[in-house]
């Protein structure tokens, strides 16, 4: 039988006999209906083992399992940092109370209570050895020891009396390293014979004095879950910032740890073997998701084959294209979402297997890996719950919400983000919830909810009394339009899309050129002979229902 090909458009076009349309069309409809099966009818079909359900509950066990086994070892980590950041501030910082005093860790008022917080923290630091509970020690090398920096003004001169000054804002840095050996030498009283020139500070003149040392310390409380301890290098700071010179200088403690790889060590017993099976069970995690990678992707490659295939035969036999909606049918879009599950848990458990190893420290970069991709493969699972009737309400209410509901929070944003901005420029100086952008949406999102309303009301100083008439009248109507209005019609959005599918599961779905094709010729025929709405055309090539808003796909 001789074949000619011509081209319509991009749309290649066969001219074959009808015999040849009809054996091409049952076959594409078998393809068609086998590709829309779920996996059990299948099986039954064709007896095909549905791989892709199997790996997907057995990654499920996998992966929770491997995320719980991180997420205790992460604890340990996180636990040590924050304990030992603690512990160093009651070391170092004089009169400190064990809670932070608003934005920074302590104030001082005087200058004798300035000159006793730094000589306290130098002496603490050479007496470390002596005071210190926790397994940590001075570093070793050249630089080791103590680094104290004060900045200042250039040249000031302020008199306060007869409102006059005198400023350079050029500013100027002096810094002093203290040797231990400098340390062991001098004791308490003569601390400041140091450097008497240095430490005599001009507080007229002073920004900042920061005092930096580094300590090394080996977290031991791993050996509880049966893994290597880890070393660890402090890089601590103490910084007194006077740079608003109101006679109030606050002081920061900051401490940033990194994990070091332990140079000697030897531990007896099996905690080297459990880490060898965890390495195991790593690995195995890895070739779990490259299969399920592999056959998703499989899938998807296919069903574009397939898609291809229709859109074809379609124009080929009844002259119309294939509107947008059908042709995203044949792209799962649960594929995609195990794709993405699949690389993050793989780039994840290769972190993790190196972080074990102790080769890498990044916790934080593998704790967002692992935790995203367990999410999405629990979320995943809710496509085997849909298909079953009675389960895929959620799925289906989500899907057809998800337009609307976008293009309300959008509206609805304009209005949120002018509240912020209003409350952030009016409000900041006398509330707290409302000092930065970021903070100022905070509050307002839980307002929204409902939380901590009192309090936000209460707080407000009462230092003017028009902006404290304008914070009631703020407040108000913001509450009165999110939570009665917005948040109501946020709700009313939701409400509606599962009403429009609960109808379609009692009366049917609408029916698309895809659906018609599977039900047989004499559908389509009818189907094509409606003439569409003009207005409805210019959007699809396909008939659309008059609701475009409750239109919905059924794969």
């Amino acid at each position: 039988m001789n074949i000619s090909m011509k081209c319509v458009g991009n749309v290649p076009v066969r001219r074959t006999s009808m015999a040849q349309l009809d054996r091409e069309e049952n076959i594409l409809k078998e393809d068609l209906k086998f590709y829309f099966m779920n996996p059990c009818d299948k099986y039954r079909a064709r007896h095909q083992i549905p791989w892709k359900l199997l790996l997907q509950v057995l990654k499920i066990v996998m992966v929770t399992t491997q995320l719980v086994l991180f997420g205790l070892s992460n604890q340990l980590v996180v636990s040590y940092k924050e304990e030992s950041t603690m512990a160093f501030k009651h070391l170092f910082l004089k009169g400190y109370t064990g809670r932070d005093e608003d934005d920074c860790s302590r104030t001082v008022y005087t200058q004798k209570d300035v000159y006793d917080s730094i000589f306290f923290a130098i002496e603490q630091y050479r007496r470390l050895k002596e005071i210190s509970l926790g397994t940590v020690a001075y570093e070793r090398g050249e630089k080791r020891g103590l680094k104290v920096c004060k900045q200042h003004y250039h040249q000031d001169s302020i008199h306060p009396s007869n409102d006059t000054f005198y400023i350079d804002p050029n500013v100027e840095t002096e810094c002093l390293h203290l040797q231990h050996e400098v340390l062991a030498s001098k004791q308490p009283p003569n601390m400041s014979a140091i450097n008497s020139t240095f430490f005599y500070l001009e507080l007229y003149r002073l920004i900042k004095v920061e005092i930096s040392f580094k300590l090394k310390g080996i977290d031991l409380q791993t050996m509880r879950v049966r893994e290597l301890p880890d070393c660890y290098v402090f890089h601590n700071r103490i910084i007194f910032n006077n740079q608003a010179h109101s006679g109030k200088i606050k002081l920061f403690f900051e401490s940033e740890a990194s994990v070091q790889d332990c140079k000697d060590w030897h531990i007896s017993g099996c905690t080297q073997k459990n880490t060898h099976y965890i390495l195991l069970f790593d690995g195995f995690v890895i070739l779990t998701c490259l299969a399920s990678l592999i056959l998703c992707t499989r899938s998807i490659v296919l069903a574009i084959k397939l898609q291809k295939r229709f859109v074809n035969f379609f124009f080929e036999r009844y002259k119309r294209h294939i509107c947008s909606s059908d042709k995203l049918e044949f792209i799962n879009g649960w594929y995609v979402l195990v794709i993405i599950s699949d690389l993050m848990t793989i780039v994840g458990s290769i972190m993790k297997m190196e972080i074990k190893a102790k080769n890498m420290t990044s916790y934080d970069v593998c704790s967002l890996l692992l935790g995203t991709s367990t999410l999405l493969v629990w979320v995943g699972v809710i496509r085997y719950l849909g298909y079953f009737q009675k389960y895929n309400v959620l799925i289906l209410t989500m899907q057809a919400s998800l337009p609307k509901v976008l293009r309300f929070c959008c509206c609805a944003g304009m209005i949120y983000f002018g509240y912020i901005f209003c409350g952030w420029i009016v409000l900041g100086p006398y509330h707290e919830k409302f000092e930065d952008l970021n903070t100022v949406a905070e509050c307002l999102f839980s307002l929204v909810n409902g939380d901590d309303m009192f309090a936000t009301f209460a707080e407000i100083r009462r230092k003017s009394t028009l902006v404290w008439l304008f914070s009631r009248v703020y407040l108000y109507s913001f509450i009165s339009l999110f939570i009665y209005m917005v948040l109501s019609l946020f709700i009313v959005l939701i409400t509606d899309s599962y009403e429009t599918i609960k109808k379609y599961q009692q009366n049917g779905f609408p029916s698309t050129d895809l659906h018609e094709f599977l039900r047989g010729n004499d559908a389509v025929a009818q189907h094509s002979g409606k003439k569409p709405d003009n207005a409805v055309t210019l959007i699809c090539c396909c008939r659309r229902p008059a609701a475009e808003d409750d239109f919905i796909l059924i794969n």
